[in-house]
């Protein structure tokens, strides 16, 4: 089921989306202020986020570059501004849609349709109660809010992930994770696998298996 993100800040046109997209099958979390969508945009991973550009506690327009840094969730943004430079605005943002207000529901499903069907779908991968968002470098686990891994962290987990079942030594790691200018030690790639265990709530290292002599193992596939 696609989860969509609605950010609109009038109660019965608000009230209205949400139902209709529900109606269609969709998991929808509606929200009516600037600073409620920035917090649900970093809580969770969407396939679509629907926005107003005129809130009350700011833009909406710049909601999308925060969502841009971290994902690549598509964006719609609806707004009664439609004049030539508000539309090529939310182009320029990243906007897969602009849809002006006042709109039609059926014209509104169509465009919602059309951004859901056409975007790749997002590449996830379950390890026990978490979820590994690629497309954001990030992990939502149930228990905790998400967690946007560090760039080289994301790299030492896609290393161990692609490498499977064979085990990766720490000396490998280092050679294509940090490279020999930056002068890390062992101890790095150490404390890098103990902050994505941490990320995955993998605390016992079932899903990164340490290997005596060599290095780690991405074991999730094999349980």
């Amino acid at each position: 089921m696609s989860r969509v993100l609605l950010v609109e800040d009038d109660r019965s046109l608000g009230k209205t989306l949400e139902e209709r997209l529900i109606k269609e099958g969709l998991d929808v979390t509606w929200v009516d202020t600037l600073a409620s969508g920035r917090a649900a945009a970093a809580a969770g991973a969407w396939d679509l986020a629907i926005v107003d550009v005129m809130l009350p506690d700011g833009s909406g327009f710049d909601l999308a570059p925060e969502i841009r840094q971290r994902s690549l969730t598509p964006i719609m943004f609806m707004t009664a501004l439609n004049s030539a430079e508000s539309r090529l605005t939310g182009f320029e943002l990243g906007a897969d849609e602009y849809l002006p207000k006042p709109f039609h529901l059926k014209e509104f499903i169509l465009r919602v349709r059309h951004v859901l069907t056409t975007q790749p779908p997002r590449r996830v991968l379950r390890v026990g109660a978490a979820t590994i968002d690629w497309d954001a470098m990030a992990v939502d686990h149930p228990s905790r809010a998400r967690v946007f891994l560090q760039v080289k962290d994301f790299r030492v987990l896609s290393m161990l992930v692609e490498a499977a079942p064979r085990a990766v030594g720490r000396s490998e790691i280092l050679d294509r994770v940090w490279g020999v200018e930056e002068f890390p030690t062992q101890r790095t790639v150490d404390n890098a696998i103990v902050r994505l265990r941490q990320a995955l709530g993998d605390e016992d290292g079932r899903f990164i298996r340490s290997v005596r002599g060599i290095g780690y193992q991405w074991a999730a596939s094999s349980l």
